[in-house]
């Protein structure tokens, strides 16, 4: 935080050398590699550690990679408190928020550390995996979400149609899907072929929406969809669904599906739209037919 508090952007990779010196890392230290072998541990952490602060909202975030000093952030810094750890920043609403949007605990303090600490032994290593999994899964879902919320309309609904064939719907995108005009689309965004040959169609609305999507909307979009003489519609949105259009749609003649932000965020995921690979690990195990050979 005293880094940050000149009030300048900095570059995550700006305060590697100045955090090692500041704790005295060791050469071996600043060298050792994660068990993946892709990044060093201690760029690993500082990392971690910015990204921890920008949920807190004492770093913005710009950009990915790029931070600068928040308000709340100078009076902390002013401050000069001699430890600043997650059970520090339990004391910021949308920290604590963070965590329970990722999976983690909602015990604070001693308690939590006390918690996780028996939660670690009594786990097998193939559970401890599959925790530290939905944690990242979660954390990555919230930061797609978030950057997904800021894309301009019609980018999103570009976006949904990119996602949609991905998913495999009708091939290429050429021959899958186009987007429709802004202007007289009678409520449609998109138009996708359910296969190849165009034998059905799917059409498609995108709300790149901050409050919850109504029976209204669903409404005017069923509408739209008997204009069409259509039968099969998606709706999506990076907001939410009111109990009252979630009935409505399983009501209707027509087959709507309704994805909400969390929904559309795990399948970009899953079809890699807007997020790459980083690395992977393989467990292996014994393969018991090799030594049971005569």
């Amino acid at each position: 935080m005293q880094f940050f508090a000149d009030g300048k952007p900095h570059k995550v990779s700006e305060i590697y050398d100045v955090l090692a010196m500041h704790f005295n890392l060791t050469e071996e230290e600043r060298n050792e590699v994660l068990p993946s072998g892709t990044q060093r541990r201690w760029h690993n952490r500082a990392n971690w550690a910015c990204y921890d602060l920008f949920r807190a909202g004492l770093l913005d975030r710009p950009k990915r990679g790029l931070y600068i000093i928040t308000e709340s952030g100078k009076k902390v810094a002013e401050q000069k408190p001699k430890i600043i750890d997650r059970d520090f920043l339990m004391q910021f609403p949308q920290f604590v928020e963070f965590l329970q949007a990722t999976g983690t605990k909602k015990t604070t303090g001693k308690a939590l550390d006390q918690e996780s600490e028996s939660t670690v032994k009594n786990k097998t290593p193939e559970e401890l995996i599959g925790t530290a999994y939905e944690q990242l899964h979660a954390a990555l879902r919230k930061e797609v979400l978030d950057l997904v919320k800021k894309m301009d309309p019609f980018r999103f609904e570009h976006l949904v149609i990119d996602l949609l064939v991905e998913m495999g719907y009708g091939g290429s995108r050429e021959e899958a899907a186009h987007v429709t005009k802004a202007s007289g689309d009678e409520g449609i965004d998109g138009v996708i072929n359910e296969d190849r040959l165009g034998l059905d169609v799917i059409y498609v609305q995108a709300k790149r929406w901050q409050d919850t999507v109504g029976r209204k909307e669903i409404q005017s979009f069923v509408g739209a969809l008997a204009g069409k003489k259509a039968q099969k519609g998606v709706f999506i949105t990076t907001s939410g669904f009111r109990d009252t259009a979630i009935e409505y749609a399983k009501d209707v003649q027509q087959k709507v599906i309704l994805i909400d932000g969390e929904r559309l965020a795990d399948l970009m995921i899953k079809h890699n739209i807007g997020v790459a690979k980083s690395h992977s690990y393989e467990i292996k195990h014994v393969d018991s037919d090799y030594f049971d050979q005569d």
